[in-house]
């Protein structure tokens, strides 16, 4: 598995990223708190149009100075995370991990975390407090975050929110780390 950069005429390329799943269950935000519900749906791929919708706001993420990294077989794109570097949120504290996917037959091999990860560090090095993440709510993604120790936010994004207000919106709050030493260790592990 190779994991590199991507170039911004490579953006197209995560849409052959294979999205199918059979979800059961899927959260809702009641009350301030995740509830789970059964709802069955056969994701055969990604939504029609999400591609025309995404595409340019994912190049204007690149434009900016966004940080896309794509994980490869061979020449087949089976990853990407796309990390925003525009600050937001009400303390102006917090970058959106804007894309996190995995291929379907290559799930539950670690490249979910190690893609986080990577987020993580990108988003230490430019001075972010937290990660703001817009989930699918199927049981199976929500799950992945929680277990990486996101939370439910409490400073939703309203545009973020229109956009995909189905979405669980979430938060990372990336911990401070004891002393400088510390830091510069973390900081200075490259992943890639």
């Amino acid at each position: 598995m190779l994991f590199r950069t991507l170039q911004r005429k490579e953006i197209q390329l995560l849409w052959s990223i294979d999205r199918r799943e059979i979800v059961e269950n899927i959260y809702y935000v009641e009350n301030n708190k995740l509830v789970l519900k059964q709802e069955y749906f056969d994701m055969k791929g990604w939504p029609p149009g999400e591609d025309e919708i995404y595409t340019p706001l994912l190049q204007d993420c690149y434009d900016r100075g966004g940080y896309f990294i794509g994980v490869f077989d061979n020449q087949d794109m089976i990853g990407v995370m796309i990390l925003d570097n525009k600050f937001m949120g009400k303390d102006n504290n917090q970058v959106q991990l804007k894309f996190l996917h995995v291929s379907r037959d290559y799930r539950k091999k670690g490249f979910g975390k190690l893609l986080f990860k990577i987020a993580v560090q990108k988003a230490i090095e430019i001075g972010a407090d937290k990660l703001y993440i817009s989930s699918t709510p199927s049981e199976n993604t929500v799950n992945f975050y929680l277990h990486l120790n996101c939370r439910l936010t409490e400073d939703v994004d309203p545009e973020l929110y229109k956009l995909e207000p189905e979405d669980i919106h979430l938060e990372y709050i990336i911990p401070k780390l004891r002393s400088e030493h510390e830091a510069g260790v973390f900081r200075n592990s490259k992943i890639l």
